[in-house]
């Protein structure tokens, strides 16, 4: 049993806008590899780091292509586990709940949660690199990489590489809710990675509550107003059942 803080549970009790940030280690529990650590087998002797880039993909789009292949059916292997269940739980508990997740795994819609802005994509979808089309149905083809039906140019994945700029539909809305949230999670991530970092400072500069949770210290955990050490798929449970208590004992 956690014992929570008695002025979080009482924050969110009474809170009507939460807003949760999410990274890797939310899906490491279960059982995905972050981006550094995936490599394996054929892809042991490559830098991730040297093929997730336009660069990358300009100069060699078959082996790029055949890398996502082959992290795209990693993803379809893998289930949300209770950390996600529990995120999607808090969405019916709160009137306005926003999910921003830098996860490309789609993990979360999968889990039941509606409101989620994916600041780096997701690994499931593919699109045109010329005229950005989305694409569900293209060729299985060992020797070329897929072309769009509408104006041929090579698919990618619709994640975000190194050097290209996160989708500002997605970033605005999370900026947006970020400035008028109550509460504002930091969940599995290393509070390092801009521009997702600065959500967390963002909702400070409102006066936000800042709670972070995550397996280990981050830059973030000095800064949050409750720091909950722990791995998300047993503390949000626990956290959940905790804030309901109260209110059904009130």
């Amino acid at each position: 049993m956690i014992d929570f803080p008695v002025d979080l549970i009482r924050f969110l009790t009474k809170a009507q806008r939460v807003v949760v940030l999410t990274g890797a280690g939310v899906s490491q529990e279960s059982g995905l590899r972050t981006f550094r650590d995936a490599q394996e087998g054929l892809w042991a002797k490559y830098d991730p780091m040297d093929l997730a880039s336009p660069e990358a993909f300009a100069r060699d789009p078959k082996l790029v292509w055949d890398w996502y292949a082959w992290r795209r059916e990693a993803v379809k292997g893998v289930r949300p586990n209770a950390g996600h269940y529990a995120l999607a739980e808090m969405e019916s508990m709160f009137p306005m709940f926003t999910l921003v997740t830098q996860n490309v795994d789609g993990l979360h819609r999968m889990a039941g949660n509606k409101t989620v802005h994916e600041l780096h994509g997701n690994i499931l979808r593919v699109r045109c690199s010329q005229c950005g089309t989305f694409t569900e149905i293209w060729g299985d083809d060992s020797e070329h990489v897929p072309q769009c039906q509408l104006c041929n140019g090579l698919l990618r994945p619709d994640v975000v590489w190194f050097g290209e700029s996160l989708p500002l539909a997605e970033l605005e809305a999370a900026v947006i809710a970020v400035r008028s949230c109550d509460i504002f999670f930091s969940i599995g991530t290393s509070g390092v990675v801009q521009p997702a970092a600065s959500l967390a400072s963002a909702a400070r500069s409102v006066g936000s509550v800042v709670v972070e949770i995550n397996a280990e210290a981050t830059p973030l955990t000095q800064q949050a107003d409750f720091s909950l050490l722990g791995k998300s798929g047993s503390v949000l449970p626990a956290l959940i059942t905790a804030v309901k208590s109260v209110v059904q004992n009130r």
